[in-house]
């Protein structure tokens, strides 16, 4: 008995492993997707083909069905509801599709909760890719892929702003805040956006695309559903925004649509004329040749009622990657199992037929995901593999151009190798690198016909004109200012403006508009607050660049300097006959004269015993020693040195004479040439540190500065408001209840030099800006009129409008004095190392011949009293006497002394 229970046992558990390990006999997938669409259409035929080619392949599944399961979603996120949960009551190993963003949001929750994998091959939404939906796999390329390559192209050809055309549901408005993004990254903005409801019409376009005409960009990009109507452009067309001046950009939505046309309905094509789009690149391979041909041969036989379009190659690969990610899947499990989840049992069902008790969760559905995204194959649309984000890694886009009703392939973009000619398969393998000189597309033909690069913008027409502010000045009106008589607007500004418009290659109407009452400057900060509201377009006039206001508008290159000057009386320094005392000062030249002396007297203790020279009556040697060093100016002295003591002193003193010399000579110069100051202000330190009052000019930014950022007391700041307050003021002086400086912007000082000659500006500029005219925020025209400013500058322009507004009493750059290159006297303090030096060696020099005349006396004294020591003993000497005898013992000549010892040695030795 027990050997046949242990018998049935034993045949139970191989019966039980036996069914275990049978591999299923079928496996459902799922497939929800919108059936009568652009993208559906293609997309049936080719899941359609590619399950018949999988059940056909014996090395995958080997043995086992696979089903497909369809419903139509009907681009409805409700009904894609209701079609994912009838192909989820039928057990579906994963779900393929759907093309709508929207309703993959829907169907994404679902696969999610039943951990039923959801692959697409045409929901571009980037957000689709975010940690909220794990089980959401993404085989055709993000539309961040497709921004970066929209927002490379904008950048490409210059274009700051763009107005978008798009669809305002999630695939529209996160494909567009993904372009934003990258658009930001190169300092480029989406100036406007232009939603469009999920069913608009054609009157909806109209009103959009009316509204948009007012706007000054003129780059479209739209991004929509595939539309075989193409409405947006034929309202385009029918309202003249497909002539030159237009650019239109389109996403993938447009190679989608027309692909999928047949060629008899192509002839709609001549409403998109110079539309340039992005179509997804697939390389170029034997198996997409092979399946193209396929489908061309399905067309003729009535079998594919729609063209070949590059989500057709995508979903044929998504089949397949389905399909061998399962095949592995049960490799590993042997079987494919639902198990009903706790938290999803319903007691009832749903009055459409759903048994929601029935729903159940794919086991290991997590792991068939992991499958999923380790797949690298080639397939039809090239290679097939996942990148971090669950999105297949992109391949690229090929951009295209609509020309004469053909589309017409000019380049191709990819991440790694930007804009190129050749596809980027090919520039992957060369190792192309992706620097600005490399990018290249071939030549488009924009709308209009035109080849060459549209602008993209237009600032202004004749029936809407730029709207330029101007300031209408009642001081300094040569500036800019209106004329009361023929209210016409003129100026310095107003002809650099001017001047600048013939280098813009357009044509930029405009009007000023005065602002202010003329009877008083206006304020220039309110002013330029005018384009921050939309009052002005722009200002023209001496509008400075401070801080404050380049946080409302932007500014074009600067034409003129505004750095604050001081502006102070001068006059010319007149020669006089005492002029060249100047260059020394008085301990300077009483040192000078010392000197001489000094080295005079010197020179002839040290001469007198060995040359002739310096001997003689008393006379003639009083002016030999002051003319020997006097002479030393001039020429070689007529007496020479014979002692070594002498020449040493000679070295020195005719270095010191040719330091103080040159020194002389250079200060001299400097005083007979150079223009002196009659105010003791020498910059803006002096004046801030003084207690003077300082004038400024009503409206300038000078007193704000002067004020706040050099902390003057605002009692000694005195308003003034014209060129004749301005010189009535200096006239007066700050003792007379004027002013002893004016602190204004260069130009307004220059302007107000043309026509006095009596002041000059002192020292340096300081707070250093700049003039230049104000545009609104990213108007492109602030470009253009910098570098109309850069060619003004260039052509020597800039300069003759100077000339002829600021120069008709001569330029006041000629006038101008700087403090700092006033000379000073030269001073005691600055060679007294000098003068130390030459006093040393003199001094050393004498105590050297002392010491000799010493040791020579002594000699002498000693033979002396030996030549008497065999006579009668000696008087005595007084000390007087002594110092009298050894005076007139140096007086002597050298030769008279040699005398005197040979004399002595012969009365004490005699024959």
């Amino acid at each position: 008995m027990k050997k046949i229970m242990v018998l049935h046992l034993v045949t139970w558990i191989w019966v039980c492993c036996v069914a275990h390990s049978r591999r299923p006999s079928s496996v459902n997938i799922g497939a929800v997707f919108a059936f009568d669409s652009v993208i559906g259409r293609v997309a049936k035929e080719a899941m359609q083909m590619a399950v018949s080619d999988v059940n056909a392949d014996p090395t995958v599944l080997k043995g086992t069905k696979l089903n497909l399961l369809m419903k139509d979603a009907m681009c409805n996120a409700f009904l894609g509801a209701i079609g994912a949960f009838q192909v989820l009551e039928k057990g579906v190993a994963a779900i393929i599709g759907p093309q709508s963003s929207a309703v993959a949001h829907t169907i994404s929750q679902i696969a999610d909760a039943l951990q039923v994998p959801l692959v697409s091959y045409a929901a571009t939404d980037p957000t689709l890719s975010s940690l909220q939906f794990p089980y959401f796999i993404r085989t055709t390329q993000s539309d961040l892929a497709q921004m970066t390559a929209m927002a490379d192209l904008i950048d490409f050809y210059g274009w700051k702003e763009v107005i978008v055309v798009f669809l305002d549901d999630d695939y529209g408005r996160n494909g567009i805040s993904a372009l934003s993004d990258e658009l930001e990254k190169r300092r480029l903005k989406i100036s406007y956006k232009l939603p469009l409801s999920i069913k608009f019409d054609l009157d909806e376009i109209t009103n959009l695309l009316n509204q948009s005409k007012v706007f000054g960009p003129r780059v479209y990009v739209v991004h929509v559903n595939p539309d075989p109507r193409l409405r947006i452009f034929s309202v385009a067309h029918k309202l003249q925004m497909m002539a030159q001046d237009y650019v239109w950009l389109v996403t993938d939505w447009l190679s989608a649509t027309l692909d999928s046309l047949s060629p008899v309905n192509q002839t709609s094509f001549s409403v998109l004329q110079g539309v340039v789009g992005l179509r997804q690149h697939i390389p170029e391979s034997r198996k997409k040749t092979a399946f193209a041909s396929r489908w061309i041969k399905m067309q003729k036989e009535g079998l594919a009622n729609t063209s070949l379009t590059t989500y057709g190659f995508y979903a044929y690969d998504t089949v397949w990657a389905v399909a061998r990610s399962i095949d592995k899947f049960i490799k590993l499990h042997n079987n494919i199992t639902f198990l009903l989840h706790d938290n999803y049992k319903v007691s009832h069902t749903v009055g459409i037929g759903i048994k929601l008790d029935k729903l159940k969760v794919l086991a290991g559905g997590s792991e068939l995901v992991e499958i999923l995204l380790q797949s690298n194959f080639s397939g039809v649309s090239g290679q097939l593999q996942f990148n971090s984000d669950r999105n297949i890694v992109s391949g690229g886009y090929d951009i295209i151009n609509v020309n004469r009703m053909a589309i017409t392939g000019v380049g191709f973009w990819s991440n790694y190798s930007g804009f190129s000619v050749v596809p980027p398969e090919t520039l992957k393998k060369r190792k192309h690198n992706r620097f600005s000189k490399y990018q290249k597309l071939g030549n488009i033909t924009w709308p209009g016909g035109k080849t060459e690069r549209p602008r993209g913008w237009v600032i202004a027409d004749n029936t809407k004109p730029l709207r330029i502010g101007v300031p209408k000045r009642a001081s300094f009106v040569e500036f800019v200012t209106e004329l009361q008589d023929s209210h016409q607007i003129e100026g310095y500004c107003i002809d650099v403006f001017k001047k600048a418009l013939e280098f813009i290659p357009y044509e930029v109407p405009y009007v000023f508009k005065p602002f202010g009452n003329g009877k008083a400057n206006p304020n220039y900060d309110a002013l330029v607050k005018m384009i921050a509201e939309n009052v002005y377009d722009a200002v023209v006039g001496d509008i400075a660049i401070v801080t404050n206001r380049t946080r409302m508008v932007d500014f074009s290159q600067p034409f003129a300097s505004s750095s604050l000057v001081i502006v102070a009386p001068i006059n010319r320094a007149r020669s006089n006959a005492w002029v060249f005392l100047k260059p020394f000062s008085a301990d300077m030249w009483c040192a000078t004269a010392a000197s001489f002396i000094v080295v005079g007297v010197v020179i002839w203790i040290l001469e007198h015993r060995v040359n002739n020279d310096f001997r003689g009556p008393p006379k003639k040697q009083l002016v030999t020693m002051l003319m020997f060093s006097l002479s030393t100016l001039f020429k070689k002295n007529q007496e020479n040195t014979v002692s070594s003591l002498s020449k040493m002193v000679m070295i020195v003193w005719l270095f010191l004479l040719m330091v103080i010399t040159a020194s002389y000579t250079a200060s001299l110069t400097s005083i007979l040439t150079v223009e002196q100051l009659s105010s003791p202000i020498t910059g803006i330190d002096s004046l801030i540190s003084s207690n003077w009052p300082i004038g400024f000019q009503v409206g300038s930014f000078a007193y704000s500065y002067m004020a706040e950022n050099l902390y003057i007391p605002k009692s000694r700041l005195i308003s003034l408001g014209s060129p004749e307050e301005y010189a009535l003021a200096l006239q007066k002086g700050p003792s007379g209840g004027g002013v002893a400086a004016i602190v204004d912007e260069l130009p307004y000082v220059e302007l107000f030099l043309s026509k006095e000659t009596d002041y000059g500006i002192i020292g340096q500029p300081f707070a250093r800006s700049s003039w230049g005219f104000a545009f609104q925020r990213d108007s492109p025209l602030a470009f253009d009129m910098s570098t109309a400013i850069l060619k003004l500058s260039e052509h020597g322009d800039l300069h003759k409008i100077h000339e002829k507004w600021f120069c008709k009493m001569g330029c006041p750059e000629e006038r101008t004095s700087n403090s700092k290159s006033k000379p000073d006297q030269l001073h005691l303090v600055s060679f007294w190392g000098l003068y130390l030096s030459c006093g040393v060696v003199s001094l050393a020099a004498l105590l050297v011949f002392l010491l000799r005349m010493i040791r020579q006396y002594a000699r002498f004294k000693q033979r002396q009293k030996d030549s008497a020591s065999s006579s009668s003993e000696s008087p005595s000497i007084h000390c007087s006497q002594v110092f009298v005898n050894f005076f007139n013992f140096i007086d002597e000549k050298e030769e008279a002394i040699k005398k005197m010892f040979t004399q002595c040695d012969n009365h004490h030795n005699p024959n």
